[in-house]
């Protein structure tokens, strides 16, 4: 049986969801806020779906922490924020791609996990 690594068990699930989501979107394609939701909607077939009001915060954040970058741009008189990643945001990704493969990998590995008698 394969050892899982045990450190920050939750970490992924807890807030790194989202931010893998929102990063890995933004590494294909400058995006702004609606069409981030819009977008982890249809590239899960509907399975994700995240409120507006859920993305801003993880948004902001990203920004805050210098992964991420927005511009204004003004489209038929509403000026929409536009979010682009940074080279620390690519490397962040990264990161987050690793974690996401090590819970996975733990997950898959106990629902397939049956008990000695």
């Amino acid at each position: 049986m394969t050892k899982v690594d045990r450190k920050k068990p939750n970490a992924a699930f807890q807030n790194g969801v989202p931010l893998l989501l929102v990063l890995k979107l933004l590494s294909r394609n400058e995006m702004y806020g609606y069409e981030i939701v819009k977008s982890i909607q249809k590239a899960s077939n509907d399975v994700l779906s995240f409120a507006e009001g859920a993305i801003y915060p993880v948004l902001h954040l990203l920004e805050k922490d210098g992964f991420i970058t927005s511009r204004e741009q003004s489209i038929n008189g509403r000026t929409r924020l536009y979010y682009s990643l940074t080279e620390s945001g690519l490397k962040r990704l990264s990161e987050l791609e690793t974690e996401w493969a090590r819970v996975s990998r733990g997950v898959s590995l106990a629902l397939q996990w049956e008990p000695q008698s």
